[in-house]
C-alpha cells in the first residue's frame, strides 16, 4: 500500500461548504486505499477524521502560508516515514511544495479545486492578476495535477500549456453507488417535518449562504424565480432553503414565509432533503469549478434545473434527463423549466454512479499515480 502525505491548509471538519465536504470525503476514501497522513490546522474536529492520521502543524492565521519552519519539518517527516507521494490541496503552498520537492525528490501532486484566479476575479478580488502568475507557476512545478472539472483541465493544457500527461481527472464524488430506493419515504418525512401538503412539489436549494455566488443565487430565487412561480396560481410548490450563515439582513427569510419559501437553516442530514425533493435549483451566476451540491443532488435522485454557469464541470453526457440547463439570467426560462418538469420518479442513470462514486474515483487515480 502506497504511503501518501496530504497538506490540507484549512478547517474542513465538520464540513459546512461544498469545498470542505470535498476535502473531507476525498481524504476519507483515499485513506481506504493508501496509508495516509494529513497535515492541517488544529481547528479541525479530528474525531471526525476517518481512515488517516491528522497532524495539526499549520497555524490558524494567514501567516501559515509564510511559515518557513515547515520546510524542515515536512522534509524530515517525509524522509522518516518514507512517503511515496505528497498531495497539496490548492496552489497556495506552491513555494513550499517546490522547496520540499527539491529536498526530498518526492512525487508532488497539486489537487486543484478551481482555476483559483478565475474564481477570485469573478468575485471581484483586486489581487487576482498576482494569483494568476503564481498559480500558473505552481502548475508547471507539479509532477501531476488533479482537476475537478474537464474545463479546468483543458484550460491548463490549452492555455497554460501544461503537459497533458500530468493532468488527471478527479471529480467531486458521491458516497452512494446506485439510485436511492427510499425517496418516497424521505419525502413523507420532510412533508411531515415542515407541514407541506402532499400535492405540493418540493424544490430545494442549499449551500453556505454568506458565500457570494450562493447568496446571489438565493437572491435570484427570492426576487426573480419565485415571483414568476407565484404568478402561476394553480402551481402548488414549496421551496426549501438549507444552509448556514444567512446574512442577518435577510431575517431568516421571514418576509417570504407566505410566499412558499421555507428556511430550514443548517440541517444535520442534507441527504434526507435531497431524497425528498422533486427538483434541486441551481441558479448560480459566478464562481469557479463544479458545484458539489449539484453532483450530490443528481446522485440522490433530484432533477436539477441550472444556469449554464452553474452546470460548468458536470459531465452532461451521463446525467440523462436529470440535468436541465437554462441560459444565465433567463429567469423566465428557469421558471418555465421548473413548471414543465413533472416526473418525480425518473431514475439517475447507473453510468452516473460509475463516474462519480468515490471508491471508483480513488481507485482510478491510485492506478494512474502508480503507473
Amino acid at each position: 500500500m502506497k504511503k501518501v502525505l496530504v497538506i490540507a491548509p484549512y478547517s474542513y471538519l465538520p464540513s459546512f461548504s461544498g469545498g470542505q465536504k470535498l476535502i473531507a470525503q476525498f481524504l476519507e476514501w483515499l485513506g481506504k486505499e493508501t496509508e495516509l497522513m494529513v497535515i492541517t490546522v488544529a481547528e479541525n474536529d479530528f474525531s471526525l477524521a476517518k481512515n488517516y492520521s491528522p497532524i495539526p502543524w499549520l497555524k490558524k492565521k494567514f501567516s501559515r502560508y509564510l511559515d518557513l519552519s515547515l520546510v524542515s519539518k515536512i522534509s524530515t517527516l517525509i524522509k522518516k516515514e518514507r512517503f511515496d507521494t505528497i498531495i497539496w490541496e490548492h496552489p497556495y503552498y506552491a513555494w513550499l511544495a517546490s522547496r520540499i520537492k527539491n529536498r526530498t525528490a518526492i512525487q508532488t501532486i497539486l489537487h486543484t479545486h478551481n482555476i483559483e484566479y478565475q474564481r477570485f476575479r469573478s468575485t471581484g478580488r483586486w489581487w487576482w492578476p498576482l494569483l494568476k502568475i503564481y498559480e500558473k507557476w505552481s502548475f508547471k512545478k507539479a509532477d501531476a495535477l488533479f482537476f475537478i472539472t474537464p474545463e479546468d483541465r483543458d484550460f491548463a493544457i490549452n492555455i497554460w500549456k501544461i503537459k497533458k500527461e500530468k493532468c488527471i481527472d478527479l471529480p467531486f464524488g458521491v458516497e452512494i453507488n446506485n439510485y436511492p430506493k427510499d425517496r418516497l419515504r424521505s419525502r413523507s418525512q420532510i412533508q411531515a417535518k415542515h407541514c407541506i401538503a402532499a400535492e405540493k412539489k418540493i424544490f430545494l436549494f442549499n449551500g453556505l449562504l454568506d458565500y457570494k455566488p450562493n447568496l446571489d443565487a438565493l437572491k435570484a430565487i427570492l426576487n426573480e424565480i419565485n415571483p414568476l412561480l407565484l404568478s402561476r396560481s394553480s402551481f402548488a410548490y414549496t421551496i426549501i432553503i438549507c444552509g448556514k450563515r444567512l446574512p442577518d439582513k435577510l431575517n431568516d427569510l421571514k418576509d417570504y414565509a407566505g410566499k412558499n419559501i421555507i428556511y430550514a437553516g443548517f440541517v444535520d442530514d442534507i441527504t434526507l432533503y435531497l431524497k425528498a425533493a422533486d427538483l434541486f435549483l441551481n441558479p448560480i451566476q459566478s464562481g469557479g469549478g463544479v458545484k458539489t451540491k449539484m453532483v450530490e443532488a443528481i446522485a440522490y435522485g433530484d432533477t436539477v434545473v441550472s444556469t449554464q454557469t452553474g452546470a460548468v464541470g458536470m459531465d452532461k453526457t451521463i446525467c440523462g434527463e436529470k440535468l436541465i440547463i437554462v441560459p444565465d439570467n433567463n429567469w423566465k426560462g428557469f421558471a418555465d423549466a421548473i413548471i414543465a418538469n413533472k416526473d418525480f420518479v425518473i431514475e439517475t442513470p447507473q453510468e452516473y454512479y460509475n463516474t462519480y462514486y468515490w471508491q471508483k474515483i480513488i481507485r482510478r487515480i491510485c492506478y494512474l499515480i502508480n503507473n
